[in-house]
This record gives C-alpha cells, structure tokens and sequence, in this order.
C-alpha cells in the first residue's frame, strides 16, 4: 500500500499530478491544495489513500496528513467513494469542511459538483460527532460556555479545528465582543485572530 510519494511533476492536468518517484511515475488524483502545491512547485510531496478495485489501483493525494484524516473519514460515509472525497477536498479546505460539518451546513456542502442533499445530510448526520477527531479530540465532548447555543457552537467548531477549549472559549469571546452575531461570524473572526 502506498502512503506517501515525493518526487518531480512530470504532467498535470484537472486535478491529476504524475509524480516522478526515483524514475517512476505515478498518477495521482490531488484534492486541490495539493494540486495547487504541485504544480506550483513543479513537485513535491503528497500523502497517498490507495484504493483498489477489481478494474485497477488509484492513487489519492493530500496536502497534509489532516486532509487525509478527514477524507478517510468522509469515505467511511455510505454513498461516498474516493472520487467524490477528493472531490469534496477539492472544493473546501480542511477549515471550512470542518467548520460546515461542524455547524450542519447542508446547503454549503451540496454546492460540490455531483453532492446531493441526502448525501450531504448523511456526511453531516455522520461525521458531526467524530469530526473533532480529526485532531485526537471529539467536539461533542466540549462543555458548554454559556446559555447561548450558538456560542457553544462555535467553540466546539473550533475544538474540532485542532484548538484547545481556552483558546477557543478566548477567541469567542474576542469575536462577541468585535460584535459578531452569527455563528459564522464568530468563528471566521475567532479563527483570524488565532492564526
């Protein structure tokens, strides 16, 4: 099973990079973050997802070990295969996947070209409670921080980006206070100021 490849860009082209790895060149199908980063650099490197059917071996690329994580994850979900995965990644970053999972956004995930509205609930249906997981902690698994729904919300969207709970309680806190009143507002503010 391959896991990883580094090597020179020989040809790219729709979201397809073949990578020269000691003489050998090996097709991989890139999310776009690790597309993008290929091409620009004319190489690179990229953690692979080998999927093998009956007709034949495909290789997956990501950016980053996360973006790998939450694809695994994302075909875990029933009517979600590699293609659509990548497909997924190729539209949102890990953030904002993250934070669309997180927040039930089931219209925002639909917008991914061959996504349908029943799948979409069924990866937000799935995936909310092991999201977080994403970075070894579970966002159900946050205490709440106030009476307020979308505040708890936020923070444990940001829980689920990989932040610890003071950080994210702290960054809420900040984007209340710049007067942010949506949950979207509030974590686009919070993950500005944390970066």
């Amino acid at each position: 099973m391959i896991g990883y490849l580094k090597g020179n860009l020989i040809y790219a082209e729709d979201g397809t990079a073949v990578l020269d790895v000691n003489g050998v060149g090996y097709e991989v199908n890139c999310s776009g973050a690790a597309y993008r980063e290929l091409v620009n650099s004319r190489g690179g490197e990229v953690y692979v997802y080998t999927a093998v059917k009956e007709d034949g071996i495909s290789l997956y690329g990501f950016i980053s070990k996360d973006e790998k994580k939450i694809f695994l994850k994302l075909i875990s979900v029933s009517g979600v295969g590699p293609k659509m995965g990548i497909a997924v990644l190729s539209t949102f970053s890990v953030d904002d996947l993250t934070l669309k999972i997180a927040t039930g956004d089931v219209k925002g995930l639909s917008s991914v070209k061959g996504l349908g509205k029943k799948t979409a609930e069924r990866i937000v249906l799935e995936l909310r409670d092991k999201i977080g997981t994403v970075n070894g902690e579970n966002i159900q698994a946050v205490d709440t921080v106030s009476d307020n729904d979308e505040t708890d919300d936020a923070v444990a969207a940001l829980t689920g980006l990989g932040f610890t709970r003071a950080e994210s309680v702290q960054a809420v806190k900040k984007a209340k206070a710049a007067g942010a009143t949506t949950i979207e507002q509030t974590i686009t503010f919070a993950l500005k100021s944390m970066r």
